[in-house]
């Protein structure tokens, strides 16, 4: 995991470094720092319309009485596409601009829930592996349950 943060915040900050320094080189340094400011106003503008559509979204379905699990995922990708737009650089706005399209949102979605699910089937596997296998947890409470249903059907 350390590595791969390491990798992150030095391979990503040269990739965008290098391809502004060629955006610079093709057409002009004003273009390049103008495409900067740009990209991070219209897409913080852009994120902030997206995250409170998405906070009503979230209140709207706590007050139907629903969990709001997907508009939660969007909401992240949202705040997450929102850091990436004010980053200065290219790659990081591209990567932000596809996380504020609901297509992509969608199919970032699907894939973070296969690998939530993953996760957890894996961390439950491990942890059914090393717990023992026969333990009684409550028997009184067992024996109550079977009491009351014998007692309904009588």
């Amino acid at each position: 995991m350390l590595l791969r943060l390491l990798l992150l915040f030095t391979a990503v900050p040269l990739i965008e470094l290098t391809l502004l320094l060629q955006l610079a080189d093709w057409t002009s340094w004003q273009f390049s720092l103008g495409l900067v400011f740009g990209t991070g106003i219209v897409g913080a503008t852009l994120a902030r319309y997206q995250g409170l559509r998405c906070m009503n979204g979230v209140q709207e379905e706590l007050a139907a009485g629903r969990l709001p699990g997907d508009r939660m995922i969007d909401g992240l990708m949202i705040l997450v596409a929102g850091a990436l737009l004010v980053t200065p650089g290219m790659l990081t706005d591209l990567v932000g601009f596809a996380l504020l399209t609901p297509i992509f949102r969608s199919w970032m979605r699907r894939y973070l829930k296969h690998r939530f699910e993953a996760r957890i089937r894996a961390v439950a596997a491990q942890h059914a592996a090393t717990s023992p296998r026969d333990q009684v947890i409550d028997v009184r409470v067992i024996e109550a349950a079977s009491k009351d249903a014998e007692e309904e059907e009588d």
